[in-house]
């Protein structure tokens, strides 16, 4: 966190606006939650697909629980990057 403090009191005297620094904060938010989400998905599919291979019998479950919990990762996804917009939109 103090390396981030110094990073950015260096950008602040060397010329860069507050609504460039947080313009820059939220374009790295918006890329770690898209980078997150993509790892998290397949890491579901992945464990998914274990799971049905230990426990055939129980695919219907998994897979439901695996939908489920994707459906839920890409809605917080999709509600970030529309937030991000709309405050990179907002001067």
């Amino acid at each position: 966190a103090n390396g981030r403090m110094k990073e950015l009191a260096t950008r602040n005297a060397i010329g860069a606006g507050g609504q460039r620094i947080a313009k820059q904060l939220i374009t790295e938010a918006t890329l770690l939650t898209l980078i997150g989400a993509g790892l998290g998905i397949g890491r579901i599919g992945g464990q998914a697909v274990e799971a049905i291979a230990r426990q055939p019998e129980a695919s219907a479950d998994i897979r439901g629980a695996m939908i489920l919990t994707a459906a839920l990762i890409e809605g917080a996804t999709l509600a970030a990057l529309v937030f991000a917009l709309l405050f990179k939109l907002i001067k």
